[in-house]
């Protein structure tokens, strides 16, 4: 994502979610509890918009994604979505659904990593959004549900087939994607959907605790390991490396490397410059 700007200012204010900035930790809450956080079109705009303008700003080094109330996010609202597109043409219905692909190559390719906190339902659409973020915390309650086939579309939305075999493996992203069914915490652990388990009520605050971690540590390594990780899924080994080659020989010119070797030499922790 460029770093340059046009004529546009920066948004003051997001109608659709709740966005707080804190020592380079930016946390992003889906706050429309009554309805389990069901994204409307408004909502996705802004996930779309509101993560290419982060990358922008240059000081957010980690992001974490949460919603309010009993749980993360419940997908598509039935009425304001599912509803609604029943009535569009296919020039609409393409708009829409690019935009839902926009926000998970958004989660996917901002430089910074992004910690996604979940507790209860992540159905649909929220489990996707839980999919693509680069860490999932979550605690007994959370529960996954790629629900897309039962209701009679296909289990490959929002980039689902490219990302679920990658992170589970294609016999359990078969399973998940063609029949709908839950999956609870401790299976989600156990097949490695789940970065990491805590007891209930902590996934929020874990979630931020690890964002903290990432924000303090070296923010232009962290953002070189994200883009290769996302770039190299596709890759043959001789392009990776390559790749890993080039990536490194720049990052060896970085104030960070240098900045390393000067607290190994002095014994004492890095202070990262994040360039």
């Amino acid at each position: 994502m460029s770093p340059f700007t046009g004529s546009a200012s920066r948004t003051e204010e997001w109608r659709h979610l709740r966005l707080t900035l804190d020592a380079g930790v930016a946390t992003v809450t889906l706050a429309r509890p009554a309805k389990l956080n069901a994204l409307t079109f408004g909502a996705y705009a802004d996930l779309r918009d509101l993560l290419p303008e982060l990358a922008r700003d240059g000081s957010v080094r980690a992001l974490v994604l949460g919603g309010e109330g009993r749980g993360f996010c419940s997908g598509g609202d039935v009425d304001d979505i599912i509803g609604a597109t029943l009535a569009m043409d296919t020039r609409r219905l393409l708009d829409f659904n690019r935009m839902t692909g926009q926000v998970v190559r958004s989660l996917r390719e901002c430089p910074f990593p992004v910690v996604a906190a979940v507790h209860g339902v992540a159905a649909g659409a929220g489990a996707v959004l839980a999919l693509a973020a680069d860490f999932r915390v979550a605690d007994p309650t959370a529960r996954f549900a790629f629900l897309f086939t039962r209701v009679g579309l296909s289990g490959g939305d929002m980039g689902a087939a490219y990302l679920l075999p990658r992170v589970v493996g294609l016999g359990h992203a078969t399973r998940l994607l063609m029949l709908g069914e839950p999956v609870h915490a401790d299976e989600a652990e156990r097949i490695g959907l789940l970065s990491r388990l805590v007891p209930e009520g902590e996934a929020p605050t874990a979630a931020q605790d690890l964002a903290r971690r990432l924000a303090e540590g070296p923010a232009l390594a962290h953002a070189q390991t994200k883009a290769l990780l996302t770039a190299e899924l596709d890759m043959p080994l001789a392009a990776a490396v390559e790749l890993d080659a080039a990536t490194q020989a720049l990052l060896m010119n970085s104030a960070d490397y240098a900045e390393f070797h000067a607290a190994f030499t002095e014994k004492r922790p890095p202070a990262w410059q994040g360039r």
